[in-house]
């Protein structure tokens, strides 16, 4: 009886000892409370041309860290060049209309009037000599008559018309067009101006740039490929859009707050990177499928977006699976 009683207390003993290691061994494993589960995701920049084209170029491959500006395609541009010279051309042509209307007759034109208007003085000046002459001999009787004295009033004022005219004449030539039409110039300068912009621009659209720092994450189309208007050619991953996003739970997110300092663990990486909290999503949602935890898919979540200096930032990669520690 006694030896039983010892069997079994042997085996009680057994089983105790085994819970033990089995219950440390959870508390172990179990979770923090302030660590959570999340992911990394990157938000791309797609680098596209408005215009469509053939692909002559293709500067960048994938994976490749490029600077702002650098070159990254370009496409087929001989219509863009053609619009843009057309539209210098018509420029050119309007500024020197814009000039001759600022401008007077040319100096040979000017000339000819300046000669018309000395035969016209030198006229005037012989009929008045004329008149003159008639007005004496008609105070002898006999020697003209009143028909010939009317002839040369009527030669000396034609003259002296006519030598007003051809003042008015050399002064007209010698100012511009009237200012309506110099101001009708003027704006047809500013249209070609404005339609050589446009064609400027079309043409530098058929080269794209990066417009920031990043890795080359992926190319879409190959040297020679025709692309439509609008649709990118290269993707882009600054290291400022590279984020985590993990789900807090609605018991916690009232200890969450922007700026905040968080610890991401990353498979591999014996240290954590430090970010902050960029963004609380201001709304409820049930635990996204990404998060494997039975316990925790019928309650509500709150998505959080943590933040890195570029540097950290470049060492994480979008789709990674992560354990995001809140608080110091």
């Amino acid at each position: 009886m006694s030896g039983s009683m010892a069997a079994h207390r042997r085996m009680l003993f057994g089983m105790g000892c085994a819970l033990a290691v089995l219950c440390a061994s959870a508390s172990c494993t179990r979770q923090p409370p302030n660590q959570i589960q999340g992911y990394v995701e990157g938000e791309f920049v797609y680098v596209a041309s408005p215009l469509a084209g053939a692909l002559v170029s293709l500067d960048v491959e994938r994976g490749r860290q490029v600077k702002a500006d650098d070159s990254l395609f370009s496409l087929e541009n001989t219509s863009e060049k053609a619009a843009r010279d057309e539209a210098e051309r018509r420029l050119a042509r309007g500024r020197a209309d814009l000039e001759d209307a600022k401008k007077g007759k040319r100096p040979s034109e000017l000339e000819s009037i300046d000669a018309q208007l000395r035969q016209a003085r030198t006229a005037l000046a012989l009929s008045e000599k004329e008149l003159a002459r008639q007005e004496k001999l008609i105070r002898i009787p006999g020697a003209t008559t009143e028909q010939d004295l009317d002839r040369a009033r009527s030669k000396r004022d034609q003259d002296i018309q006519r030598v007003a005219q051809l003042e008015a004449d050399l002064k007209t030539a010698r100012l511009g067009s009237r200012a309506d039409q110099i101001a009708a110039a003027e704006a047809n300068v500013r249209a070609l101006e404005a339609t050589l912009a446009r064609a400027e621009w079309d043409l530098s659209q058929k080269h794209q740039s990066a417009p920031q720092a990043g890795l080359v994450f992926d190319t879409l189309y190959r040297q020679g490929e025709w692309v439509a208007a609008g649709r990118p050619v290269v993707a882009l991953l600054p290291p400022q859009n590279i984020k985590v996003r993990a789900f807090v739970a609605e018991p916690m997110i009232g200890a969450v707050h922007t700026g905040d300092r968080v610890q991401v663990m990353v498979d591999g990486v014996p240290n954590p990177f430090i970010g902050k909290v960029s963004f609380i999503s201001p709304k409820a949602e049930f635990t996204p499928p990404v998060i494997y935890s039975r316990e925790s898919r019928s309650k509500l979540v709150f998505m959080i977006e943590a933040a890195f200096d570029p540097d950290s930032a470049a060492k994480l990669h979008p789709g990674q699976p992560v354990d995001v520690r809140l608080g110091p």
